[in-house]
């Protein structure tokens, strides 16, 4: 049997990963390794794979509709970053019914067809981790993540704001950083 399988998830039970929120979201790289750069002096500087991994987080957007990034550092070993769900349009204007949700008021023709989900946390993590180690893999350079990530349901503006800072400040608190 496999060990996986009876770890216990970490995401909040209580919470749909594709509601809208703004969530802190930290990568670690298999085994902590400092495969993405390494911190001189206070600053971040990428290695190749380190390029990638920035390159594609900010590609993340792109891919994902209702998604918009805020603040995100790469650091040698992991990454931390603030990802916004929006609602959609089709979440918008959804009525449960508590059966099949139906969408009401939108004043268009509708397709016959449901608009797709929207996608939850663990799927746009899943996207971005897989086209680093595709990319990376590509170019045969050093990849790998952790099976699993960190994440915080983001509440008030004062734990934003901290969150912002935190992450701004990272490559310059790498002494102090547990990941690290």
């Amino acid at each position: 049997m496999c060990p996986l399988k009876n770890r216990k998830s970490p995401r909040a039970k209580w919470w749909d990963y594709t509601n809208p929120a703004a969530y802190f979201v930290t990568i670690c790289t298999k085994d902590r390794s400092p495969i993405l750069g390494e911190i001189i002096n206070g600053k971040m500087h990428h290695s190749h794979s380190g390029i990638i991994a920035n390159i594609l987080w900010y590609e993340i957007k792109n891919h994902f509709r209702n998604v918009e990034l805020d603040e995100y550092v790469i650091m040698p070993n992991h990454v931390h970053g603030i990802i916004i769900i929006k609602p959609t349009m089709e979440t918008d204007n959804m009525v449960g019914t508590g059966r099949n949700d139906i969408v009401v008021g939108t004043g268009h023709a509708l397709s016959l067809q449901p608009p797709p989900p929207p996608p939850n946390l663990s799927t746009i993590i899943g996207s971005y981790k897989s086209a680093v180690t595709k990319h990376c893999n590509r170019l045969g350079l050093p990849s790998g993540w952790q099976s699993r990530y960190h994440d915080v349901i983001i509440r008030t503006e004062i734990d934003y704001q901290r969150i912002k800072k935190y992450i701004i400040t990272n490559p310059e608190n790498l002494d102090t950083d547990e990941l690290a």
